[in-house]
């Protein structure tokens, strides 16, 4: 049986750049690694082959750093890399494709980040971009950037131009320090919290509409102390006694775990947020979009 030479890609990468490169120092700048890196990988290759194949000493100026067998063995060099290439290519899995994605602040932190991690493990030639933006931002880019394939928010009322497909709603809690009055109450009403300090979501907000909106049908104004952009930053003014707060909770607990605040159902008193998937009016989504879309449809926390 015939012995084979046992040479590997990287050596035989060293002998093909510096052939291009004119030196060593050049093509271990391209090879991202060190001259010796690549001596040591030229000399692999020089005893593997039982030839000389670059002149070690400089001397008289050359147009080529290749000895004569070294240059007879350049093609074959050559075609043996781009053979490699095409295995590589050939078997390689499905090619990495790319989705992106809008999504407010609240989803990604307490729902797409895990969902995100289970979906690389099940999909890993997917790769999510995340981009964190307002419900209108999440809007406005799905409309004037066709590479955001699709959009996860709680929309105050999508777009015409927009398909809206429903995850889940959330009802509404009170968030207070601990042991506050309010909790002792069996059923708070809004008329209870309209004269607290309340911290409130930023304006142009959909949470921010719906609590004014409940307040107004009441006859009602609430007192707005501080208002903050995202349910994290409100958790921790209301932790450090910065006032009260209503926002929409998650039922597993999520967003107030390991923080030193209570939280009471407000049930019905305020509409609902309800959140989902934006994607654009007509369009198909890419396949590997649509495996993003049914995994989050499937795997969302409830």
């Amino acid at each position: 049986m015939s012995k084979f030479f046992s040479i590997s890609t990287d050596q035989v990468a060293a002998l093909v750049e510096v052939a291009r490169q004119g030196n060593l120092r050049r093509a271990a700048d391209v090879l991202h690694i060190s001259e010796q890196g690549v001596r040591n990988r030229l000399v692999a290759l020089e005893r593997r082959l039982g030839v000389q194949l670059y002149h070690k000493r400089r001397g008289m100026r050359r147009s080529t750093p290749l000895t004569v067998q070294g240059r007879q063995f350049l093609p074959h060099a050559t075609a043996f890399l781009e053979r490699a290439r095409e295995l590589a290519d050939r078997f390689r899995s499905q090619p990495v494709r790319e989705v992106h994605v809008a999504a407010s602040q609240y989803l990604i932190l307490y729902g797409l980040v895990a969902i995100i991690r289970r979906f690389h493990a099940a999909a890993p030639q997917i790769q999510i971009r995340l981009r964190t933006r307002t419900e209108r931002e999440i809007e406005a880019e799905l409309l004037s950037d066709p590479d955001v394939a699709l959009g996860i928010a709680a929309p105050h009322e999508p777009a015409h131009e927009l398909d809206y497909h429903h995850l889940f709603s959330m009802n509404w809690s009170l968030i207070t320090p601990p042991r506050h009055p309010l909790l002792k109450k069996k059923r708070i009403r809004l008329r209870d919290l309209a004269n607290q300090p309340l911290i409130f979501f930023e304006r142009n907000s959909t949470g921010r509409q719906h609590v004014i909106d409940a307040f107004h049908l009441h006859g009602l104004s609430p007192r707005v102390e501080m208002e903050a952009t995202t349910t994290e930053i409100i958790v921790r003014m209301v932790e450090a006694g910065l006032g009260l707060s209503i926002v929409p909770l998650l039922s597993n607990g999520i967003v107030t775990r390991g923080r030193a605040v209570a939280t009471k159902s407000l049930g019905n008193l305020i509409r609902p947020i309800h959140s989902g998937i934006l994607v654009r009016r007509g369009e198909t989504p890419s396949p590997a979009a649509q495996q993003f879309i049914d995994f989050v449809k499937t795997h969302w926390p409830r």
